[in-house]
């Protein structure tokens, strides 16, 4: 488990994208990591400590297909 701190105005997509690279599909693990963590509303209050599961393989560091405008 890594710990992540919420700065102001964060949501907690917004929070693990930033500071672990994790995308939508992660939410559900984090919530479960943290009981009572949806409670706190969408935005997250400042200093909150939010502990993300870490996984071997972070949804950032897969490789999409380049989509060009004009292909």
């Amino acid at each position: 488990m890594q710990p992540l701190t919420a700065r102001q105005g964060d949501t907690v997509d917004a929070l693990i994208w930033r500071e672990a690279g994790l995308g939508a599909g992660s939410i559900g693990a984090v919530l479960d990591a943290n009981p009572g963590l949806a409670d706190r509303g969408p935005i997250l209050p400042l200093g909150t400590v939010v502990m993300v599961p870490i996984s071997k393989a972070p949804e950032a560091t897969r490789q999409r297909p380049l989509t060009q405008l004009w292909d």
